[in-house]
């Protein structure tokens, strides 16, 4: 059973290189009592690759996690910026 969610959702976009790709990782339970490390990625608008990774503890599966957002912080990956009317 996972303590907490863990879900996240970036993208790096630059107009003059014609970038818009987006990378999404998500930390569940399986069936099977495993937990699972679904990550997704591919150009925005597009439905892209993904990969499912199985761990027997969380704390692993968080190591994993925490690693990758590390990386693709570095290649600037950002968070999506929603833009909400004040009114």
């Amino acid at each position: 059973m996972i303590t907490q969610p863990y879900r996240i959702y970036v993208e790096r976009t630059e107009a003059a290189k014609n970038m818009a790709r987006f990378y999404a990782m998500e930390i569940s339970g399986s069936l099977f009592g495993e937990v699972c490390l679904t990550r997704s990625w591919g150009r925005i608008g597009r439905r892209g690759q993904s990969k499912m990774h199985h761990f027997e503890s969380e704390g692993k599966a968080v190591d994993l996690f925490l690693e990758l957002m590390r990386k693709k912080q570095k290649r600037g990956y950002r968070p999506r910026i929603s833009l909400y009317n004040s009114h």
